[in-house]
């Protein structure tokens, strides 16, 4: 090829790149790479911490991490609430970035009892919600939306049911379920803030 050609190549390359970056600024979700979602999020309506009603929409926009917990455990609880202050740490300047934490016990977490939880976590609780609500709901969320627990742990009787799961989910801004980690694991845990910090920066397209 002739010098001019090689010319020629090397601008109409440098044109092609500077068209590429612009439509990754231009269009959000452009450069993400295409990973079919574990699931998504089905409607629901919890009461917060401060007895007001949370549902999906609330979260529509957000990227967000879930757990499934209850007050008085005495076993893994207290431990992946520890791994989730580390999460809750890492985006709390972050407005576009929340944790969501449903008790698995709703007989005993009501809302004066979150409440005082929440309290004596000391954290803002617009970043890091704690909601309870109807057991069937609750356990729904978790095993259909979420996928942190597998459907047929599911007895007929609810009053005999107990969840109790150490996995998290991580939610993007179309509430799609994008990773399910184990929460007692320092390592998932870290690979989990770099993925959600990966979404704030490069989010999907919005669904028609």
């Amino acid at each position: 090829m002739s010098k001019k050609g090689w010319v020629y190549l090397g601008f109409f390359g440098g044109l092609i790149g500077l068209f590429y970056f612009a439509l990754t600024q231009l269009i959000p979700g452009f450069s993400t790479p295409k990973v079919t979602p574990v699931s998504y999020v089905r409607p629901f309506q919890f009461r917060n911490q401060d007895g007001q009603p949370v549902t999906e929409k609330d979260f529509l926009g957000k990227v967000y991490v879930t757990e499934f917990f209850f007050t008085t455990c005495k076993g893994i609880c207290p431990r992946m609430n520890n791994n989730m202050r580390s999460v809750y740490e890492a985006f709390e300047n972050e407005p576009n970035f929340k944790i969501l934490s449903h008790t698995c016990d709703p007989d005993t977490d009501s809302v004066p009892q979150l409440k005082k939880y929440s309290d004596s976590m000391q954290v803002d609780t617009r970043r890091w919600v704690f909601v309870t609500g109807r057991k069937d709901s609750l356990y729904t969320a978790a095993r259909v939306s979420y996928t942190i627990d597998d459907p047929a742990n599911n007895p007929a009787n609810i009053e005999d049911d107990f969840l109790h799961t150490q996995f998290w989910a991580l939610v993007d801004q179309n509430g799609d379920v994008r990773k399910v980690i184990d929460g007692l694991k320092p390592s998932e845990v870290k690979e989990l803030i770099e993925s959600a910090r990966n979404l704030l920066r490069n989010p999907p397209l919005k669904k028609s």
